[in-house]
């Protein structure tokens, strides 16, 4: 039996309908993208939760709370006391001294800084910056000589950022850099911890010495990535940051471990 043919058409209505409907779900879409693009940026790439500090003419990982500089003769004289005068967003809790380096030279402004350091009740550690050309047992000898650390002081650190020109010296640098830890540590009783930039650190602090607590330098990163988040400590985040007491530019940095491993990284 022959059955009589429907008109499949669509009325003018019909097809309003269907193109609202195909719009919807367009702007549905788009919305969701939208939604899933925003959750990265604040969630996953500003987990950090940086913040404009005006006083400091930087951004700063807000999502840490202890904060501090590392310094040098570089700095020129500075003033302890004025450090955390007229900021009330972030203090400056700890500070880095530089001390020796290589095998003789001594910062002509160690012993000020060290002595004004404490006074002004900020947590301080003393680093060596490390030659690789230069004997190992030397420069550990130049730094023991300069620093009495005291209980409470941060334990030694390493400014390990240079490899050397040498085919011969970096073929004996991470058994020179152990040299120097180790006697380091039979001083101090603590291994020390070692200051590094990503590319010292993936071709020769990886693999050789996780069990040293780790700084990193690395400016250009929002959040920091690839490193052992076992022995990560502390971040050097800028290079150009202000402060009150201290004439120009000058680093900043982070503590990133909880607030409990903090004691894990001071003299007992």
């Amino acid at each position: 039996m022959k059955t009589q043919k429907k008109n499949s058409a669509r009325t003018p209505k019909q097809k309003q309908s269907v193109a609202r409907q195909v719009l919807g779900l367009k702007s549905l879409y788009l919305l969701t993208g939208f939604l899933v693009v925003a959750a990265y940026y604040f969630y996953v790439r500003d987990a950090e939760q940086w913040t404009y500090v005006k006083d400091f003419g930087i951004k700063i990982p807000m999502r840490y709370s202890i904060h501090g500089i590392d310094v040098s003769h570089h700095n020129n004289k500075i003033n302890w006391q004025k450090l955390n005068k007229g900021n009330n967003e972030v203090e400056i809790s700890f500070c880095f001294i530089k001390a020796t380096e290589g095998a003789k030279l001594k910062d002509k402004d160690f012993n000020k800084n060290w002595r004004e350091a404490k006074k002004a009740g900020i947590m301080r550690g003393a680093y060596h910056f490390y030659v690789p050309w230069a004997d190992p047992v030397a420069q550990a000898q130049n730094f023991i000589r300069t620093v009495n650390l005291e209980k409470g002081d941060f334990i030694p650190v390493i400014d390990f950022e240079v490899h050397g020109t040498s085919r011969k010296v970096r073929k004996n640098l991470v058994a020179n850099v152990t040299t120097f830890c180790e006697y380091l540590k039979s001083h101090y009783g603590v291994r020390p911890i070692i200051y590094t930039n990503r590319h010292i650190y993936r071709q020769y602090v990886k693999g050789n010495f996780d069990n040293h607590p780790l700084w990193i330098s690395d400016y250009d990163s929002r959040r920091l990535e690839g490193y052992n988040e076992a022995s990560l400590i502390l971040w050097q985040h800028s290079t150009n940051g202000r402060v009150a007491g201290v004439s120009g530019d000058v680093d900043f940095n982070v503590f990133v471990a909880s607030e409990s491993q903090l004691d894990d990284i001071c003299i007992k």
